[in-house]
């Protein structure tokens, strides 16, 4: 694909207000993404081989909303270690981010007040950068993981109290 088509899609995500946008030509393929106010992300792939189609992992049974899987909705037992509270834990594998970017202060800190929907942190991912939101309202009583550190799935990451 020619680097000229490629600055012209850059330059119609820029001005629009699309975050993402995805062309094939043939067997190449370009996809680019608008991350949290930061420049757009290039990713330059050949197309994969049909016999390659992953399945996006599904919520726990019984589980209905994305929030719901991520926290599993449940306190945490009380041999657990973990402070008495509502446990947040990561959606995702990926690396946690404390902040939007090394020189803006963390999303939120112990002994802040939260409401439900206010961004936490964000988890990095194959190179998209995704928000972990507060699913109910408190106090913010322990973060559990450390900025720039790994994160399993389910891993617990914050209590609100």
């Amino acid at each position: 694909m020619d680097l000229r088509k490629i600055k012209k899609l850059i330059d119609l995500l820029e001005d629009s207000n699309l975050t993402e946008i995805e062309i094939r030509e043939g067997e190449e393929s370009v996809r680019l993404s608008r991350a949290m106010a930061q420049a757009p992300v290039t990713h330059y792939v050949a197309a994969p081989p049909a016999a390659a189609h992953h399945e996006a992992p599904r919520p726990a049974q019984g589980m209905t909303s994305p929030t719901e899987a991520a926290t599993g909705g449940r306190a945490p037992s009380a041999g657990s270690g973990l402070p008495e509270g509502h446990v947040v834990r990561s959606p995702m594998v990926g690396t946690y981010y404390a902040s939007p970017n090394p020189e803006s202060p963390a999303f939120v800190k112990v002994g802040q007040s939260v409401k439900a929907g206010e961004t936490l942190g964000i988890i990095e991912a194959m190179k998209m950068f995704n928000p972990i939101e507060a699913d109910v309202s408190g106090t913010v009583v322990a973060i559990l993981v450390e900025n720039g550190q790994p994160v399993e799935f389910d891993e617990p990451m914050f209590v609100i109290g």
